[in-house]
């Protein structure tokens, strides 16, 4: 394996130039900005993407931003998803695309993951995303993952997730109010028995099929469900808005994100959240991580 290149000081740098942006952002209360525009405090040249070993997922830098989170009271397929405003003050790497098979299959082979490897339901492995894996079995991937690279990786907060797939957008897509199945992998039949289609494909697809948002992140909406780190709770009151995992409420549920193959446009939307059981797997949920710089 080659050695990897040296990113520490890129990434020192940009936390430094990060620091100068953020000192100079409005100073107003967070909550009085409910309607305001997303701030995305990018360094211009900055480090944007890199890879920590040959077998690592290739990561993505996020820029320190803030936007509003949840969705207004007129967003078509509305759940509990009261608006707040969140700042993120802080870069981070996310992972570009959902973690893939192979890449859990490396962690199988490297001693990690427990051993176990997941069935693809005859979908085939390699580039598809990893199905089949619990929230705690995402939790022994990124175990390995930190013990090989001497990294912090973990989970995205649900906060950060939502930022993360909307990319500076405020609609309920990255690609604007509506999502078609030409944009991302989702049941766009209408129809209950649809055969397979283009509209219904009914499985997972390789990752990065379709066209990434504009922080360059793949698969955002749809494919399969993203773990987060966070708690399940009803609704956001009391939320953290500082980016960080809201780590009380029902924790033996967890909040997802981002959809499936299975699921039809208005639970792919940016602002949608359900919560699932932290030890069930299913062939509609996967992993997408964040590595903190």
């Amino acid at each position: 394996m080659p050695p990897q290149p040296d990113i520490a000081p890129a990434i020192a740098d940009l936390k430094t130039k990060t620091t100068a942006l953020i000192d100079a952002a409005p100073s107003e209360p967070l909550q009085s900005r409910i309607s305001a525009p997303p701030i995305l405090w990018r360094v211009p040249g900055a480090l944007a993407s890199f890879k920590d070993c040959a077998a690592c997922p290739q990561m993505t830098v996020v820029p320190a931003g803030e936007f509003t989170m949840g969705s207004p009271a007129g967003e078509r397929y509305r759940g509990s998803e009261t608006q707040h405003r969140v700042r993120i003050a802080y870069p981070l790497a996310v992972s570009t695309f959902e973690i893939t098979f192979a890449e859990w299959d490396e962690c199988v082979a490297g001693g990690g993951c427990e051993g176990y490897r997941p069935p693809d339901e005859g979908w085939g492995r390699g580039r598809r995303p990893v199905v089949n894996v619990s929230w705690d079995d995402a939790k022994a991937y990124i175990a390995w993952l930190n013990a090989k690279t001497g990294k912090h990786y973990r989970l995205l907060s649900e906060a950060e997730w939502e930022y993360a797939a909307r990319a500076g957008t405020t609609t309920s897509f990255f690609f604007g109010a509506t999502l078609e199945p030409t944009q991302a992998n989702i049941d766009g039949s209408g129809e209950a028995d649809s055969p397979p289609s283009e509209r219904n494909r009914q499985k997972t697809l390789p990752v990065g099929s379709f066209a990434p948002n504009a922080f360059g992140l793949y698969d955002m909406h749809g494919n399969v469900w993203e773990y987060t780190e966070d708690c399940w709770n009803d609704e956001y009151g009391g939320a953290p808005t500082d980016g960080s995992a809201w780590l009380t409420g029902s924790c033996t549920g967890k909040v997802i994100k981002g959809g499936s193959w299975l699921e039809y446009s208005g639970e792919a939307r940016s602002a949608h959240r359900v919560g699932g059981e932290a030890n069930e797997p299913y062939n509609t949920d996967g992993i997408r991580l964040a590595r903190d710089l």
